[in-house]
């Protein structure tokens, strides 16, 4: 059997720091870049809520879950579309990963990052779905370990702490997280990599160790909201990844570690910076767009509305943009009639036409 891991002190004293000057630099500039175009966003909660749901969906495909963006909007749009049944437990996974990041962001504001909101965080995460016979927001108690579904742990890729380890291990990791080291990019690899290696957890540590890369970007005052979103970069690059962490388990290797990471920041502030443009962009298009083709007082209530939820049903139009039924009803007519939105699925008996904002779908999902 693999010997279980054993974490390294905190601060590390093995860093090549001289050998990650240089993208270091890169990936601070890169951050700033996109931090500078998230603090010019007047309205935050609506035009980074397609990404908060990318982010979800991308962080939940890392472990597994085959829900799409649009499968996931279509599912709340209308939760009894028998074409989603097979996705539906992926979907509420997808769908819980996103409240805790709402609910992160939240308690963030009466206080630190602390291990106690990260146990809260993972019982958001494990709330009725696969997971929620593991204990969630309990620190394990038992010897786990990652490997093949059904393999014996005599095969397993990777053995973390014994469960003795891991009370000290995260009072180590928060001591860290609240500490100052050399640069915070560093730290915040380091400690993306400790928690994961730590695996406080039963179930749902890599959801939680990626949830946490905006938390403490923004608590370390390198992002002024905590909204930067890694895991699309990470899933495309899972292969590496994961064979990343492994090198630090098994040969103590930070370093390739390090620049993996530091290499993800640069990669994912630019295709962040590039989609929050086109996002930017194109919510400026629609509102010169959609007031001069309805003629009507709610045009940005409806603009912000589509942008927020892109699919959806005319009570959920309804209901979040807060404009009276008669004039919503035309609204979502004229958008129709100029394909500013396209029905996905006329209402039929009780079951409610479905619209798509299409264009902001396809700036989300890369198309």
């Amino acid at each position: 059997m693999p010997k279980p891991y054993e974490p390294m002190s905190l601060p590390l004293d093995c860093i090549d720091w001289a050998a990650h000057a240089n993208l270091i630099g890169k990936a601070s500039v890169s951050l700033g870049r996109y931090d500078g175009i998230m603090q010019g966003i007047i309205n935050p909660n609506v035009l980074l809520s397609p990404l908060i749901t990318r982010e979800a969906v991308s962080s939940s495909r890392i472990e597994g879950t085959q829900a799409s963006v649009e499968e996931v909007l279509e599912y709340e749009a209308d939760p009894k579309e028998e074409g989603l049944f097979e996705r539906r437990d992926d979907i509420h996974e997808v769908l819980n990963y996103r409240k805790a990041l709402y609910s992160a962001e939240s308690l963030l504001k009466d206080r630190p990052i602390h291990i106690n909101m990260i146990r809260e965080l993972h019982r958001i995460l494990l709330a009725n779905v696969r997971g929620r016979d593991k204990e969630p927001g309990e620190i394990r108690r038992i010897q786990n370990y990652i490997a093949s579904p059904g393999s014996p742990i005599e095969e397993a890729t990777f053995v973390p702490p014994v469960p003795s380890m891991v009370p000290d291990a995260l009072s180590g990791w928060e001591w860290y997280l609240h500490s100052d080291d050399k640069d915070p990019l560093v730290q915040l690899a380091v400690l993306k990599g400790q928690f994961e290696l730590i695996h406080p957890f039963r179930d749902g540590n890599g959801r939680i160790g990626r949830m946490l890369i905006p938390l403490i970007l923004y608590s370390k005052g390198l992002i002024s909201r905590p909204a930067f979103y890694l895991s699309s970069y990470l899933e495309k690059e899972r292969d590496n990844y994961y064979n990343a962490l492994l090198g630090i388990s098994r040969d103590g290797d930070w370093d390739s570690w390090i620049s993996f990471f530091l290499n993800a920041i640069i990669e994912q502030s630019q295709d962040n910076c590039d989609k929050a443009k086109k996002i930017l962009r194109h919510y400026d298009e629609m509102k010169e767009t959609i007031p001069e083709i309805t003629h009507s007082q709610y045009s940005i209530s409806a603009i912000d509305t589509i942008f927020s939820s892109p699919i959806f049903n005319t009570s959920m139009f309804i209901e979040k943009s807060g404009i009276p039924r008669m004039s919503a009803v035309r609204l979502l007519k004229e958008m129709a009639q100029n394909d500013i939105i396209t029905i996905i699925r006329k209402g039929r008996g009780r079951r409610p036409t479905i619209y798509a904002f299409r264009t902001l779908m396809d700036i989300t999902e890369d198309v």
